[in-house]
């Protein structure tokens, strides 16, 4: 039975081997995909639910658009070390997990656009530096994208935001990428208050990486609700804010007043203190003079 086992040994390795070069080489191509060449994989429009498997460990570019993808695992792309090009367009993803998109040193571009994102969080290109087109729009439940959502892509481009469901948008979020040469924004529902002032003044500042300028962004006005074209307005259409105090603004107010009204309690109440105490000295050394003189 052993020398059996032992006969086998060199046939299991050699097989295993064989699927190892088979994959690395992109000889072997996943069901149902295309592989028109040996780095490209093509899953694109085939139904599929989850990722596939058995995917080239050599992939450069990964195309799986059109399909029901939901999900994405965190260390999904810990193998696959040269992917340049990923594309998720037109899935159903509704979340990534930050530092999903960090292990791949080479990713150049990323497509998540027309998914079911709700937010974009601190840290989910964390690491991405090499990445220099990111597609996140017609998302249409996207609403929040976190300060820090695209700290780390130090080398990205491009970058597009439009049709999703945005109201507001931190100006931090957009100033770290220090590369960004084309911003798309449009047909997102802007919100015209004084949280909007901050980015209509980065927007006026940046014009040149607004491929239409601000011609095809709306934004509704508080008061009635009117869609007006960013066009129209001007700094002096939020100039009012700068006289508007935040609800931090508020609490840093009443904690100051607390803290000085209990500063001037606690200084009258030393400063009584020591009248008292100096007026019974006082007349502590009266009383031993008037019985030292008797």
């Amino acid at each position: 039975m052993l020398s059996c086992c032992r006969w086998l040994q060199p046939l299991v390795q050699a097989s295993l081997l064989l699927c190892s070069a088979l994959l690395n080489h992109g000889q072997f191509c996943p069901t149902p995909c295309l592989c028109p060449d040996p780095h490209t994989v093509d899953c694109s429009g085939q139904g599929l639910g989850s990722l596939p498997d058995f995917i080239p460990l050599n992939v450069r570019r990964l195309l799986l658009s059109g399909n029901f993808i939901d999900q994405i695992p965190a260390d999904f792309l810990v193998l696959y070390s040269d992917l340049v090009c990923l594309d998720l367009r037109n899935n159903s993803l509704s979340a990534i997990e930050p530092g999903t998109f960090s292990t791949s040193s080479k990713l150049v571009f990323l497509d998540l656009g027309w998914n079911n994102l709700t937010e974009i969080p601190a840290g989910t290109f964390l690491e991405s530096g090499s990445l220099i087109k990111l597609r996140l729009d017609s998302n249409p439940y996207l609403s929040s994208i976190s300060e820090d959502a695209f700290l780390g892509l130090t080398s990205l481009r491009e970058l597009e935001l439009e049709s999703n469901a945005l109201s507001s948008m931190k100006v931090a979020s957009l100033s770290q990428l220090s590369s960004l040469k084309v911003l798309r924004l449009e047909d997102n529902p802007w919100v015209c208050n004084c949280n909007f002032a901050n980015l209509y003044a980065w927007l006026m500042e940046n014009l040149d990486r607004l491929p239409r300028g601000v011609d095809g962004m709306q934004c509704s006005v508080p008061l009635d609700g009117r869609r007006v074209n960013l066009s129209q307005f001007s700094e002096d259409s939020f100039r009012g804010c700068q006289l508007t105090l935040t609800l931090t603004d508020y609490l840093i107010i009443i904690f100051s007043g607390i803290s000085v009204s209990v500063a001037a309690i606690m200084t009258s109440f030393f400063l009584a203190s020591t009248v008292h105490c100096f007026q019974r000295w006082s007349k502590a050394n009266k009383t031993d003079e008037e019985e030292g003189e008797d």
